[in-house]
């Protein structure tokens, strides 16, 4: 097997897997599925992956990577921490304009993570880093517009409170709003209630 149609093949499993993590859940989903799904054979599947749980953290890893570099990308274009904070919210319109693919497996994945402490370890480590991403952006903003300190670990708590209700939201009515646009109109609110907490 070639480098080129290797990799071809570790793509078709992830991506056959991802939609039928989505739409039929992880439990209902087996190797002989996401095989069928992809087109490829079993042998195929093993030379890739040691189990469906792999295929699984894979997506998963990949979907976090993603996440942190389009927070960097970001964090690197804004002079202001707190702009970069609003910036960030913007760009979740693409995910919810995707509803019915990857906000499905990110349900699933909290799902899954309730149940097996493989997948659990990853969560408190994403979600003390995204604080501290948050915290330090909200930490910035606030020294740079001379409003001093503010209790920047709990807005960023508060702020990753509202993007995960916000995607929960966009999921079951997804055409209610424009849900990007909403969490966005969120974190100005919040910044607002930092900013005149700390004038007083």
């Amino acid at each position: 097997m070639t480098q080129q149609r290797s990799e071809e093949t570790r793509a078709k499993i992830l991506s056959a897997a991802e939609k039928l993590f989505a739409h039929e859940g992880y439990d209902a989903t087996g190797v002989a599925e996401i095989c069928a799904e992809a087109g490829v054979s079993k042998g195929a599947f093993y030379h890739h992956f040691d189990s469906k749980q792999s295929v699984f953290l894979t997506l998963l890893e990949q979907w976090l990577e993603r996440l942190d570099a389009e927070m960097e990308r970001i964090r690197a274009g804004s002079m202001d921490g707190t702009q970069a904070l609003v910036d960030m919210a913007a760009v979740t319109g693409g995910v919810f304009s995707d509803a019915r693919g990857r906000l499905p497996i990110f349900l699933e994945f909290w799902t899954k993570a309730i149940h097996d402490p493989q997948v659990w370890q990853t969560v408190p480590e994403q979600f003390a880093r995204y604080q501290r991403f948050i915290s330090d952006l909200l930490r910035q903003g606030m020294e740079q517009s001379g409003l001093g300190e503010a209790d920047t670990d709990s807005a960023a708590r508060l702020v990753l409170a509202l993007a995960i209700g916000m995607l929960v939201q966009g999921l079951v009515n997804p055409q209610e709003t424009d849900w990007g646009k909403a969490i966005q109109d969120g974190i100005l609110v919040l910044l607002r209630g930092l900013e005149e907490k700390s004038s007083e």
